[in-house]
């Protein structure tokens, strides 16, 4: 299965995605492409792969992208060679902006869509603000926060990050849920009981 997560620059998806990967043992991680630079404690190849312009420019030309987007300036992007390597063997959560599920909702069927949003957009600011970047900045994000907002209801569950344990706790109960219906469990019911 695959587990799409999205929401506005500092909603807390990164977060949330991050606990429920460590939580389940039977789910892997997209590691994205991105072209920004590495934060502090930052890990390439566990955090982000980070790539030039001129690199991630070419694996667009060379169609090696399942979905990309360029986010507050910089380029962000999963490898579909990447993410069906990982699917062959276990479930997959993406932490992608709502450009980038709306490529793979296009491309692909199936797939489970989450949204990450804040209790509030003045909460949204304070976070925003803690993150320590420019006015223009922030103003530029707490835009687009606004419009990725609007796009929520294209999405199959939605969590308000109030609380984080709460929210991880929601996150949790969507991917068990997901995994127990029925249509999924069909052939696998029919194996086990011989019929």
């Amino acid at each position: 299965m695959l587990f799409i997560v999205s929401g506005p620059s500092g909603a807390g998806k990164s977060t949330l995605s991050q606990k429920a990967v460590e939580f389940f043992d039977d789910i892997g991680f997209s590691v994205s492409y991105t072209t920004r630079a590495a934060r502090p404690g930052e890990i390439n190849g566990v955090d982000y792969i980070f790539v030039d312009d001129s690199r991630f420019d070419a694996m667009i030309k060379n169609n090696e992208f399942l979905e990309y987007a360029t986010v507050h300036g910089k380029k962000y992007g999963t490898a579909a060679k990447d993410m069906e390597e990982l699917l062959k063997t276990s479930d997959a959560l993406l932490d992608i902006d709502v450009q980038g599920a709306e490529q793979i909702r296009a491309k692909r069927k199936g797939g489970v869509y989450i949204f990450i949003l804040p209790p509030s957009m003045k909460v949204l600011r304070e976070r925003l603000f803690k993150r320590g970047i420019s006015k223009s900045e922030l103003e530029n994000r707490f835009k687009n926060a606004v419009d990725e907002i609007k796009k929520s209801e294209l999405y199959d569950y939605l969590i308000i990050n109030d609380e984080l344990e709460e929210s991880e706790e929601s996150l949790k109960a969507i991917i068990r849920a997901e995994r127990i219906k029925t249509g999924l469990l069909k052939d696998r019911i029919k194996t086990l009981f011989e019929f």
